[in-house]
């Protein structure tokens, strides 16, 4: 039984569990003024954070084209049992449309499931994950579309943000706009609810915030998978890891950064959680 996993890029998935779990990743497309990039593929994480945090230009993002998802489709059915696309939340990207679309329209020599995530970044990367490891062990694409969508129930996500601003210039604001009046003077701490960032608090400094991070995973009950996501703070995140080792053993802890997708929305600084929780 061979299932091949799809996602995009967006899910900000270590290179390395990349290669390792064999997943194809679709990259999104990352638009400096006319300059456009595929992310991942011509522009590197360090060359965008350069451009987007010093530069004159703030950057845009254009989801993958359901050409770009028929691509990856064409070249993995003849050798697949079947291809389960995992997308971030449509309410948050047209990615998972595209995906849709592409399977559609095709007529490919093994079944598609595409799936909504509901998430974004590595909340729904630690569902790629667990998806392709199933897939590595010879699940059946119904066992691991079953099993993916008891998960989206199970990750939850908590996020410090420095500032609102790159997320309002991005508009990925969602529920949280109502914490914009007071941006300059806290920070913000924001959640996914049903595919949309919502807020859950605001603390006065960046010490207060990640103590709110650490109090979330102590208060999550049974954790099933935990990482740690940050944007070009990296020793803020394995200090974070660190404080979390009484909770969940620091060396299963993932460690991922924001990747160009989401960075320009998020802006630097960024520090989250997420959690998987057991059944």
């Amino acid at each position: 039984m061979t299932i091949k996993i799809v996602t995009d890029s967006l899910a900000d998935i270590p290179q390395d569990l990349v290669q390792d779990l064999d997943i194809t990743v679709v990259p999104i497309y990352i638009l400096f003024g006319t300059e456009s990039f595929l992310d991942g593929v011509e522009i590197s994480r360090e060359e965008f954070y350069d451009r987007a945090f010093n530069g004159p230009v703030h950057p845009r993002t254009s989801q993958p084209t359901p050409q770009d998802f028929a691509k990856a489709y064409e070249r993995l059915a003849p050798k697949a049992d079947g291809i389960l696309s995992i997308l971030i939340s449509s309410k948050l990207s047209g990615t998972y449309n595209s995906a849709l679309q592409a399977k559609q329209a095709g007529d490919y020599p093994c079944p598609i499931e595409v799936v909504d995530s509901k998430k974004l970044s590595i909340a729904h990367g630690l569902i790629v994950i667990k998806a392709a490891r199933m897939a590595r062990d010879g699940k059946s694409l119904q066992e691991i579309v079953t099993a993916v969508n008891d998960m989206i129930d199970r990750v939850r996500f908590l996020v410090l943000f420095d500032t609102l601003k790159y997320l309002a210039k991005g508009g990925r604001i969602g529920k949280a706009k109502s914490l914009m009046g007071s941006v300059l003077n806290v920070k913000p701490i924001l959640t996914l609810r049903e595919g949309e960032f919502v807020p859950v608090g605001q603390v006065r400094n960046r010490n207060k915030g990640i103590d709110k991070l650490v109090e979330f995973v102590k208060n999550a009950g049974e954790i099933e998978e935990l990482s740690v996501l940050h944007c070009n703070t990296p020793e803020d995140a394995k200090n974070l890891a660190e404080r979390l080792d009484p909770i969940f053993p620091k060396e299963n802890i993932l460690l991922a950064t924001v990747g160009a997708g989401l960075a320009g929305h998020s802006g630097p600084g960024v520090i989250a959680v997420i959690i998987m929780a057991k059944k």
